[in-house]
């Protein structure tokens, strides 16, 4: 009795030109779905480096990408589903062509993963369609492709499952021998993961200080003295606003605008916390930082036009009502800590256990027009994304790294103190 793989090589299957076609449809499908997922990448890109961009898939708020991308399910691990799309059918793509050439296991290979790809394709649908009430073009395309996929794949493939570790042997002996093939796979998996590596998160980190000084990664890290140089010149020559903010006696005011479902708020709120706690130790009330509001939300931001965290502008309502009942801090770290579970259901229920507001929906309006008047003022001066830091009317483009930002403080006492 011949074992099952030399059985399969030495029977010619029937069908070929039946096969044939089918893999020339399954090479539409793999295109397909290669082309929808770098769109899909693309406008990921954009709405996580260009705060006001809108793509051409953003319709409303039912039709709309960035609804998909910028929630929860748009990352799987950390990983923009995207990207991980990017790398799925170029993947299969490499392996149609690698059955072209007369690899034994490459379709069956194609078939596991078509098989892998829907199940993920159906969980994202789900997510998208019943949890986030929201229809994206481009996702929907990529959908039609992995299910075309894995129809194709399981009709026309032609090895038993069984099979497949046998001939997987004999193909990677076969790639050993191929000083191209085995280069194009090398070139393959590398460019995938740096690919992946160097993407940008929503999450991202901080930006390099003011004035060209070099960024020290430790959060305790002091500056020396000719970076601390560097950087006092560079603040001394940015022009200052002025902003309606009573600053309580404080010498230095640092106004944060804030959405409460920004992951690079929370970053800035977790890595300055415990810089303005030292200031709180070592000059009392000399330092301030006052919190206000720029949900990226259309219902309470005209400056926006689509919904990048849809359940923003009832998370700035909350920390304002639950501030009546000295709450808000409270609330506001559990906004931070949960970003990735925030609705608007979630909110209305964080606000009654954590903020002890329990009459949300009734004062939610007047709250609102509170949350308008902070946004009224960050157009004044300029303010397009979140976090926005002004450091005593200094508007910060880009979020110094804890050392600069202290290094920036000691520098207005100093001043404030050599005025008086």
């Amino acid at each position: 009795m011949k074992p099952a793989a030399e059985q399969a090589r030495g029977t010619k299957p029937p069908g070929g030109q039946a096969r044939g076609t089918g893999r020339w449809l399954l090479a539409v499908f793999a295109l397909l779905g290669l082309a929808a997922s770098l769109t899909a990448a693309f406008v990921h890109y954009r709405l996580l480096t260009t705060p006001d961009y809108q793509s051409f898939c953003d319709i409303n708020t039912t039709w709309s990408c960035a609804s998909a991308y910028m929630s929860q399910y748009g990352s799987y691990l950390g990983v923009p589903v995207a990207l991980l799309g990017v790398v799925f059918f170029t993947a299969v793509s490499l392996l149609l062509v690698a059955d072209h050439r007369g690899s034994q296991s490459a379709m069956t290979l194609v078939a596991l993963l078509s098989s892998v790809g829907l199940a993920f394709t159906l969980y994202l649908a789900y997510a998208t369609f019943f949890l986030l009430k929201a229809i994206c073009i481009i996702c929907l395309i990529t959908y039609v492709a992995a299910i075309g996929l894995f129809i194709g794949a399981n009709v026309i493939m032609r090895l038993p499952m069984r099979t497949l570790p046998q001939f997987l042997r004999h193909d990677l002996r076969g790639l050993a021998r191929s000083p191209i093939a085995f280069g194009l796979t090398v070139l393959f998996l590398a460019g995938a993961t740096t690919t992946i590596a160097y993407f940008p998160r929503e999450a991202s980190t901080f930006a390099a200080q003011e004035g060209g000084a070099a960024q020290a990664q430790a959060v305790g890290a002091p500056l020396t003295p000719e970076q601390r140089t560097q950087v006092e010149r560079a603040f001394d020559g940015m022009p200052r606003n002025v902003l309606p903010v009573d600053g309580e006696g404080a010498k230095v005011v640092i106004v944060k605008f804030n959405d409460f479902q920004c992951p690079a708020c929370a970053n800035a709120h977790n890595l300055y916390k415990p810089l303005l706690e030292k200031w709180a130790r070592e000059a009392p009330g000399q330092v301030q930082m006052f919190v206000k509001d720029f949900p990226l939300e259309p219902e309470c931001n005209t400056n926006v036009k689509r919904d990048v965290h849809q359940a923003a502008c009832e998370a700035a309502a909350a920390v304002r009502l639950a501030r009546q009942a000295q709450k808000d801090v409270a609330l506001e770290e559990w906004f931070y800590a949960n970003q990735g579970a925030m609705t608007p259901e979630s909110v209305r229920n964080a606000a009654r256990d954590v903020g002890g507001v329990q009459d949300f929906d009734t004062r939610y309006q007047a709250a609102l027009e509170g949350v308008k008047t902070d946004v009224a003022m960050a157009g004044t001066v300029g303010v397009t994304a979140t976090p926005t830091l002004f450091i005593n009317g200094v508007k910060l483009d880009k979020l110094p790294p804890p050392n600069v930002l202290d290094a920036v403080i000691a520098h207005e006492l100093r001043k404030a103190g050599s005025s008086q």
